[in-house]
């Protein structure tokens, strides 16, 4: 096999859970590049038929239903379908999650637990429903959506950050416990990423300055700019081809450094440099 062909994924079949828009989206529509059977999930009506609707608008058809993530026999009849369907699964991307922005000593334990059931319960579900034939054939991808927060703490995030770092810990285990099986469990750590939804934290202030949340993201970016979703493609396809065989249990950060920088005083910081920067954002909501 040639060095190009190890990054195809040609007659695979790669189910990526909640993409129906944002980077789940992104992640399946390269997948379809690349040569995979794209298959998804939601738990919301409308956000599912918009999702059909934008794939096949692309060309890609795509196999999906509803399904909720934390329910395990849902999970069980959807995998089923999808067996009867399209073909068994080869490579999952644990995508679907929330995030809920509360002080820790306001959250209320519904809150919590949601959090936790759809970041960190939700992929151990999905994870368990495709391992049986993962093992069968002896290959398989899983990926996890990790987080900065499965590194780092932050106020209003405690949720999050558990449910996150939890889910570095889990895609470790999965690795550790099913390498013997060749599947290898990694996972993705976006950094911050221009979308349609953080598009407000980089507007201009009323007196032309950078919005504060702005300027502090790039003072603490080596790369002094947020993140497209094209930027996290590459590595989706990297992780779920071939090409990664020998790579398994790691978080690979996409932050433009951000994970590497102590970051510079934000007042330092020359404004004029960006103020003919062209931002990529396209058409994809995504989930912050």
């Amino acid at each position: 096999m040639g060095v190009m062909e190890k990054f195809r994924l040609d007659g695979k079949v790669a189910w990526i859970t909640g993409a129906s828009y944002g980077l789940g989206m992104a992640y399946a529509k390269a997948y379809a590049e690349a040569g995979a059977k794209v298959v998804f999930n939601d738990v919301n009506p409308e956000h599912f038929e918009r999702g059909l609707a934008e794939y096949k608008k692309a060309g890609i058809d795509a196999y999906g239903a509803l399904c909720d993530v934390t329910k395990e026999d849902q999970v069980e009849k959807f995998v089923k379908d999808v067996e009867a369907n399209v073909g068994p699964i080869d490579i999952l991307v644990n995508n679907a999650g929330i995030i809920k922005r509360i002080p820790m000593h306001e959250m209320g334990l519904k809150d919590w637990q949601l959090v936790i059931d759809i970041d960190l319960t939700g992929p151990f579900i999905c994870s368990k429903a495709v391992l049986p034939h993962m093992m069968e054939q002896k290959s398989g991808k899983i990926i996890n959506a990790c987080s900065m927060m499965s590194e780092f703490g932050r106020e209003t995030v405690s949720a999050y950050a558990a449910a996150k770092g939890g889910l570095k810990m889990l895609t470790r285990n999965i690795c550790s416990e099913y390498g013997q099986y060749n599947i290898q469990c990694n996972a993705i750590g976006p950094g911050y990423i221009a979308t349609p939804q953080t598009a407000p934290l980089r507007e201009k202030q009323a007196d032309g300055s950078m919005h504060p949340f702005d300027r502090f993201i790039r003072s603490k970016t080596p790369a002094q700019r947020w993140g497209h979703t094209e930027d996290l493609m590459g590595l989706a396809v990297f992780l779920a081809s071939p090409a990664s065989d020998f790579i398994n249990g790691q978080v690979v950060y996409i932050d433009g450094g951000i994970s590497a920088y102590i970051g510079q005083d934000p007042s330092n910081l020359d404004e004029s440099k960006f103020a003919a920067e062209e931002e990529v954002e396209g058409n994809i909501k995504v989930k912050d």
